[in-house]
């Protein structure tokens, strides 16, 4: 009888419970500021945002020293700069060799680029707090220096414009970390898209006539212009070729890219 009641006996298994997303993404984001390269990117947003709202007031005329005119020359640094902390967020498991740790401790792949993604864009949230910060700062400023009257010509639905434009930026770069997942060749490819690419086609509409039309439906960058226009609101058409340049530029190659991320092997 004491065999048998051993027998029936079942030994207690612990319940191992998966590690929550928001406590990845937290280390996500710390790994953002743990290496100096990582720390200094971010800082850069910060410091050229100041930078650009001083050359504003210095060089800029007085009846142009608008909340605007800040917000647009203060987008210029930061639309660079914010693709290239996406890029180093995903690469760097690649680059730094720090992938097989990573996919050992949370075996889920997908979790983990979920947790690089949403992370990305809470520092793209967070870096376009800090420069309507800076622009509202420097238009006081501004204003106070030379005596121009103070003037706030952006509106919410503006801003929630501009915030998206970072955000798909941000999203491209991170594509191309997904994609490529290695830090040289993921930025050498992002400036080629962005500076490189809507040459060609700014040169193309110039001297096709047929051309001309077609670009807003294939330059993602040309696309996506009009959410930085702060005297115009999008018409259907613009929301259109942003969907349509958005799928082809970000959507299909981001697929792609996590396609091979789920199955490519870490050493």
């Amino acid at each position: 009888m004491t065999a048998v009641a051993a027998e029936g006996v079942r030994p207690h298994r612990a319940v191992v419970r998966p590690v929550p997303l928001s406590r990845i993404i937290a280390v996500e984001l710390r790994k953002m500021f743990d290496t100096r390269s990582g720390f200094w990117l971010i800082a850069s947003i910060a410091i050229t945002a100041v930078l650009a709202a001083a050359g504003v007031i210095l060089f800029a005329a007085d009846d142009q020293l608008t909340y605007s005119t800040f917000a647009t020359a203060i987008r210029f640094p930061v639309v660079i700069i914010l693709p290239l902390v996406a890029i180093l967020a995903v690469t760097s498991e690649w680059s730094q060799r720090t992938g097989l740790t990573t996919f050992t401790l949370i075996p889920h792949r997908g979790r983990i680029i979920t947790a690089k993604a949403i992370s990305s864009v809470v520092i793209a949230i967070a870096a376009m707090a800090l420069t309507f910060a800076v622009g509202a700062l420097g238009n006081l400023v501004g204003a106070a220096v030379t005596g121009a009257p103070l003037v706030w010509d952006v509106t919410i639905t503006q801003c929630l414009y501009y915030v998206l434009g970072m955000v798909l930026s941000l999203l491209v770069g991170f594509m191309l970390g997904v994609l490529i997942r290695a830090s040289i060749g993921a930025v050498v490819t992002y400036f080629v898209l962005t500076f490189l690419l809507p040459t060609i086609f700014s040169l193309l509409a110039t001297g096709s006539h047929w051309f001309r039309g077609l670009q807003p439906w294939v330059d993602i960058q040309f696309a996506q212009s009009g959410l930085f226009v702060f005297d115009k609101s999008l018409t259907g058409e613009q929301w259109a070729q942003i969907g349509v340049t958005g799928v082809v530029w970000l959507v299909v190659p981001l697929l792609a890219g996590l396609r091979m991320v789920m199955r490519a092997e870490v050493k």
